[in-house]
């Protein structure tokens, strides 16, 4: 990624620093955690970890892990790839954080499952939590994930037809999508609303030894993640509407300082 800020400026500094310091509270409270497996009379599992109520090590962890998370996914968002589209207003920031979201959960899912693995074909002790923790975070990666591909325009687009019209009638052709997404929005919304709520009321669980609430979060996830996508499409929208008229082809995404590094590296070797 390049270095310079995109908009975090003389803050880049003191987030990354904060994200450093969540993440160490994080790794002693994790560390502390696990000392208990061998120390305590009644250690705390995984099991706890969606109950916390009354036990300080596990609520500590839980929110030092959350706002390192988050802290590093504004630190990450303030830099972009050279393939990326950089931000044009306030809620581009907003979808590339949840973009750097999604992009730590792909590490996450990777490191649950290693641990799985592990315990399951090494030490012959499979975990209850893992598979649930793994589709729990990739519900919400592929939700994120989509509000990030409508953030950088790289959704499923066909062009043959919209780059031969003249830049009105493509104008025209833009209102018609982000309408189109309104009123999907809008009708998703109003039918899942009520069930949403029910599900979070009753925190409903997965149903499982673990029980996790992925329906409950999920549910609520869908909607909030769709009515994102909706104003994402319209910030889009006010942003392209000036725009000179763009003919796509697929050199397009082809990553020409990918392509440099790599003959960089031929060179040498």
């Amino acid at each position: 990624m390049t270095q310079d800020s995109i908009w975090l400026g003389p803050l880049r500094g003191p987030v990354r620093v904060l994200t450093l310091a969540a993440g160490g509270v994080a790794l002693l409270a994790f560390a502390w955690l696990i000392l208990q497996q061998f120390t305590a009379a009644e250690p705390i599992g995984m099991y706890e970890m969606l109950r916390p109520e009354g036990r300080l090590s596990v609520l500590v962890m839980l929110w030092s892990l959350f706002l390192a998370v988050l802290l590093g996914a504004i630190w990450l968002s303030d830099v972009i790839a050279p393939l990326e589209v950089a931000p044009t207003g306030p809620f581009d920031i907003l979808s590339l954080v949840c973009a750097r979201l999604a992009m730590i959960g792909i590490v996450a899912i990777v490191y649950v499952m290693f641990y799985e693995v592990v315990a399951r074909y090494v030490f012959e002790s499979p975990t209850l939590w893992a598979n649930e923790l793994s589709l729990w975070i990739a519900g919400m990666l592929f939700l994120l994930a989509g509000l990030y591909a409508m953030q950088q325009r790289s959704h499923i687009r066909i062009y043959v037809i919209y780059d031969m019209l003249p830049r009105p009638v493509q104008k025209a052709a833009d209102v018609l999508s982000v309408v189109l997404i309104w009123v999907f929005a809008i009708c998703l919304v109003w039918g899942g609303f009520s069930e949403a709520v029910q599900k979070l009321g009753r925190m409903e669980t997965f149903g499982t030894a673990w029980d996790p609430p992925i329906p409950a979060t999920i549910k609520a996830a869908i909607l909030i993640n769709i009515v994102l996508v909706a104003i994402q499409a319209l910030s889009n929208l006010i942003a392209d509407w000036n725009k000179a008229a763009e003919h796509h082809s697929p050199m397009d995404d082809i990553d020409q300082s990918e392509i440099e590094n790599i003959r960089r590296t031929l060179k040498e070797d």
